[in-house]
């Protein structure tokens, strides 16, 4: 007979391996570790192959067969999940709250005139914004604090996610019209920059712990977001990257200076709209996505901005331009 493993076998499985062991799976589950025990053991029967090796171990460890069967089961859990969330969707309806995350890198351009839209097409609708960097958006989405998230691609591989690409953006090594680097007046190398001060925002989600983007300099001063990493360069108290979009108007006032860096990884930088596999968005939230990746699917390509900083095309910005 084929193996017919229940729902709760799969997700005691998971419990176990999320967890560690089968102690803190019966404390995560709410049951006794007996209960564990016999429902893993007929699982194992169920799949005719050993998932956990137990002897010699204090905790269970999965064997070869038991890492290959937890990618099936977290696809078949997801999946279910997915079936009783579009079925609770249709039985409720229109949303009574979205909760979204923003990343820094959304040009405030596009995002308050859809918003404005979102009211007057869903005014029962409240919304709960958040706005951050680098992996906050992803972590608000995976605990759950946020019903949908607007940023970069996700930092981590997870099943629980799905992601959408829907827009684009890219950073801009700058520094202030008086810093040392922007009085150079030349294409800058790495030699250049090692001295010199960089500003670098920390990930207060800890989702990149021991990870930099872009880090080029000995010397770091690190912030906790954009906004405050803005104006210490204005300051002068360092260069950094910026956001393209939040910098323009420095640009164009000869506040900022855009720093001719090759080493500086200037690609463009996707923008997609995440959500929990589990948590289809209802008729306002996919409204939001779809709305906000019109706008953003519209922003310049990195190549037509460089166009403009090197004078060559005027700076006509569109209102998602970034």
């Amino acid at each position: 007979m084929d193996a017919n493993p229940t729902l709760d076998q799969l997700q005691v499985f998971l419990a176990i391996a999320d967890s560690g062991s089968f102690s803190a799976a019966a404390r995560s589950l709410n049951r006794a570790q007996s209960v564990i025990s016999y429902t893993i053991a007929n699982l194992e029967k169920q799949l005719d192959v050993p998932l956990f090796e137990r002897s010699g171990a204090r905790q269970p460890k999965l064997t070869d067969a038991g890492r290959a069967m937890l990618t099936d089961a977290r696809r078949i859990v997801a999946d279910l999940q997915v079936m009783r969330s579009r079925a609770k969707s249709i039985r409720q309806g229109l949303e009574a709250e979205v909760s979204i995350a923003i990343s820094v890198m959304v040009p405030t351009e596009v995002l308050v005139p859809e918003l404005k839209e979102f009211r007057r097409q869903f005014p029962t609708v409240a919304i709960n914004l958040n706005l951050g960097e680098l992996g906050m958006v992803m972590n608000m989405v995976l605990t759950g604090k946020a019903d949908i998230g607007i940023g970069g691609a996700p930092v981590r591989q997870d099943d629980l996610i799905v992601a959408e690409k829907i827009g684009h953006s890219f950073m801009l090594p700058m520094a202030a019209p008086d810093h040392p680097l922007a009085r150079l007046g030349r294409p800058l190398t790495i030699a250049d920059v090692r001295e010199e001060t960089q500003l670098v925002v920390t990930d207060m989600s800890g989702l990149t712990a021991g990870r930099d983007f872009n880090v080029l300099s000995y010397k770091t001063w690190r912030i906790s977001d954009i906004p405050t990493k803005h104006q210490l360069i204005k300051g002068g108290l360092g260069w950094g990257g910026l956001p393209a979009s939040l910098v323009r108007e420095d640009i164009r006032n000869g506040d900022l200076v855009a720093l001719d860096l090759d080493a500086y990884e200037q690609g463009e930088y996707p923008l997609y709209a995440l959500r929990k596999a589990a948590n289809p968005p209802g008729p306002a939230g996919q409204w939001l996505i779809d709305s906000l990746g019109k706008r953003l699917s519209g922003c310049p390509r990195h190549p037509e901005f460089s166009e403009i900083l090197k004078g060559n095309r005027e700076m006509e910005f569109g209102t998602a331009a970034e």
